[in-house]
């Protein structure tokens, strides 16, 4: 313990206080996207080892997003016992230990890592937020959308690596998966100073209890709605995108790219978007074409396969899109603090748990037909969800102004 005192002193004297707050949440948040979606390109190469069914392969990215949906209460009670930067330190730990599980050979120690990093993930999914908006309340969207921008790119990066990286002098997918874990260790000792400090997590991230109002509002189950389905589009696309590519006639390698393309892509949605809600006062024509523009894309991946490369660009930035609307609108449509977090609690719960099957459908559907067709024409159905539900909840009213008609 006297040892990281005196690491923490060290590098609190090379940077200051707040610089180093700011590259601690920068590469937090490099650790919250990458260690899962980095999955997708080496796939094959998993069912192949462990003889995979698709539908237990899809499982791989259905385990995080469980944890993810449970992970709230969870970071939200290890944050009142230890405060919340011990939680995000023990959220990195979580994501360092399950990444050095990938290097045991076994298909058991795979699902069980994998679930490890979902929960890790899902601590600093919920408490990040709560630090940018403690210590930098003055330059919420600035911090939040370069957390965002680092976590597209570094999953997108990673995703477009991960398959030369695991051919490089046979490393093999296991070294590659594992080798992020370099990452999170130097993301472990950049905040190890704010150790020091113990502070336990804002009054309305602890209030556990949902507002009855919320659940029982029409605004906010389309709102749920929205999410969910995006997030159950995205997810699909996180799990399978190389595959789908590899069937529509794209090399391994370049699908991999593609795959990584379209993280970025989802990313740099939040820079482009950000100021245009700014102006809007109504969204309902913006959520409806964002949404069905996605819907094309997943059409182009159909029918004009030999531009992918376009498709997976347009494919990420518009689904991006949606997903910055979609929490936009939580903010939006509510009336009070206790009101936006009752709100975030069950579209991300629901919309996680709804995102979780998504895989393990379309990993069914192309065992049932042999074919990733199927599972293109329903990443087009949720996407037109998506866009109906956009049509509702892009209305400029809260959910008590809804209530009162």
């Amino acid at each position: 313990m006297q040892s990281a005192s005196t690491y923490s002193g060290f590098v609190s004297r090379l940077f200051s206080s707040r610089r180093l707050l700011v590259l601690g949440i920068i590469f937090i948040a490099a650790n919250l996207r990458a260690p899962i979606s980095a999955l997708a390109p080496v796939l094959d190469a998993i069912i192949e080892q462990f003889s995979l069914t698709p539908t237990q392969a899809g499982m791989l990215t259905t385990l995080p997003l469980l944890a993810f949906a449970m992970g709230s209460p969870l970071a939200t009670s290890l944050a009142q016992r230890v405060g919340v930067e011990r939680s995000l330190f023990i959220a990195l730990l979580l994501i360092g230990l399950g990444l050095c599980s990938r290097l045991v050979d076994s298909s058991n120690g795979l699902f069980i890592g994998t679930a490890v990093i979902g929960i890790g993930i899902a601590i600093g999914n919920v408490l990040l937020p709560s630090v940018i908006k403690r210590d930098f309340p003055t330059q919420l969207a600035v911090m939040t959308s370069t957390y965002v921008l680092v976590m597209g790119i570094v999953s997108g990066g990673y995703s477009a690596l991960i398959l030369p990286l695991s051919l490089y002098k046979n490393m093999g997918w296991q070294l590659a998966l594992a080798g992020f874990a370099v990452i999170t260790l130097f993301s472990i000792l950049l905040w190890l100073p704010q150790l020091r400090r113990h502070t336990p997590p804002p009054t309305e991230l602890a209030q556990a209890s949902g507002n009855s109002k919320v659940w029982r509002s029409p605004l906010a189950w389309q709102i749920t709605t929205l999410l969910g389905f995006n997030s159950f589009f995205t997810y699909i696309m996180y799990a399978w995108m190389p595959s789908i590519l590899i069937e529509r006639g794209v090399l391994a390698e370049q699908a991999g790219v593609l795959h990584g393309v379209f993280q970025v892509a989802a990313a740099v949605a939040a820079i482009a978007l950000i100021p245009i809600l700014a102006r809007l006062k109504d969204q309902r024509l913006l959520s409806f074409s964002l949404a069905s523009l996605t819907a094309v894309g997943s059409l182009g991946l159909l029918f004009a396969p030999q531009l992918a490369m376009f498709w997976s660009v347009a494919l990420g930035f518009f689904s991006g899109c949606v997903f910055i609307l979609g929490l936009s609108f939580i903010s939006l449509r509510t009336d009070t603090t206790s009101q936006t977090t009752s709100l975030s609690g069950m579209a991300q719960c629901l919309g996680y748990l709804l995102a979780a099957s998504g895989p393990m459908i379309a990993g069914y559907l192309q065992s049932f037909f042999n074919s990733w067709t199927p599972v293109l024409w329903l990443c087009v159905a949720a996407s037109l969800i998506c866009a109906v539900a956009g049509l509702f909840c892009g209305r400029n009213i809260t959910i008590n102004e809804h209530a009162a008609r």
